[in-house]
């Protein structure tokens, strides 16, 4: 895919890789629409843009701990826009942001599965009409090597509960969305495809978590950068990717009745139509 005059929206691209894809794909000449909840991190980059010679990014303000928040996000997009040509969900907290700790969304369900998972998930079903009008056109969900199955009779872990492990799980929820949402749109020229860009990115969500990183935010970047762009990927979907590569997930990524039971619930808590 040629990038340039295609419009992209990056969730989380005020900081980390969100913020190196955002600026190379500025560079490429992409309409990038950039998403963060700090205004001050998202006009440095717009500045930064600026002075590469390139049109400043719009920015979304949004925080997507809250339902409500993501719903205000789709309305601003699908108001300023009538097509989007990739949407990349990128946004999202590690294991130990916030202390570690249990915490609870705006909405009442677990932090890291409503803004890791949740939010995208309902993201992606309300900017559908806009990506589906840009076809062939690109859905990329950010997520990780470390996944986790979901326990159904306990998915927001009030029992047992641990920051990497709600992590993990967030991360396997997005797979399985990614699969689920692939095989929804078959021949629709849309393709969604899913990755663990690099191990331990230097980012502030790593270093938050007390890891020394071991990957630069550029590779990372670069395999994003790969299922927006790449050629070689233009007909798959519903894949997942280590890097430039594909990959298995966890073993509950390719249990239909697994994702079954993970839609329903999601759309019941996203309040979206069965």
């Amino acid at each position: 895919m040629d990038v340039n005059g295609k419009t992209i929206l990056i969730t989380g691209s005020t900081d980390g890789v969100g913020r190196y894809v955002a600026r190379q794909l500025a560079g490429r000449g992409a309409r990038v629409l950039i998403h963060g909840r700090n205004a001050a991190r998202a006009k440095t980059l717009a500045d930064e843009i600026k002075r590469d010679g390139r049109a400043a990014p719009a920015f979304y303000q949004a925080d997507l701990s809250s339902l409500s928040g993501v719903r205000e996000l789709a309305s601003a997009v699908m108001a300023d826009h009538k097509r989007l040509d990739v949407f990349v969900s990128n946004a999202g907290i590690g294991s130990q942001n916030g202390g570690g700790g249990r915490q609870t969304s705006a909405d009442g369900s677990e932090l890291r599965f409503a803004v890791n998972y949740l939010s995208g998930f309902l993201l992606a079903h309300l900017l559908l009409p806009l990506i589906k009008a840009a076809a062939p056109s690109r859905i990329v969900n950010v997520a990780s090597l470390g996944q986790h199955p979901i326990d159904f009779d306990d998915v927001m872990i009030t029992k047992g509960y641990s920051g990497p492990r709600a992590y993990a799980q967030s991360k396997l929820a997005q797979i399985m969305f990614t699969i689920d949402l692939a095989e929804e749109l078959k021949g629709s020229g849309v393709t969604v495809n899913s990755l663990h860009p690099a191990t331990y990115m230097n980012t502030t969500m790593v270093r938050a978590g007390g890891i020394t990183p071991i990957s630069t935010v550029e590779q990372g970047g670069e395999a994003i950068l790969h299922l927006i762009a790449g050629d070689d990927v233009a007909d798959k979907s519903g894949l997942f990717f280590n890097g430039m590569n594909e990959a298995k997930a966890n073993p509950q990524a390719y249990d239909a009745q697994a994702r079954r039971r993970l839609r329903e619930l999601s759309l019941e808590l996203a309040g979206l139509p069965a």
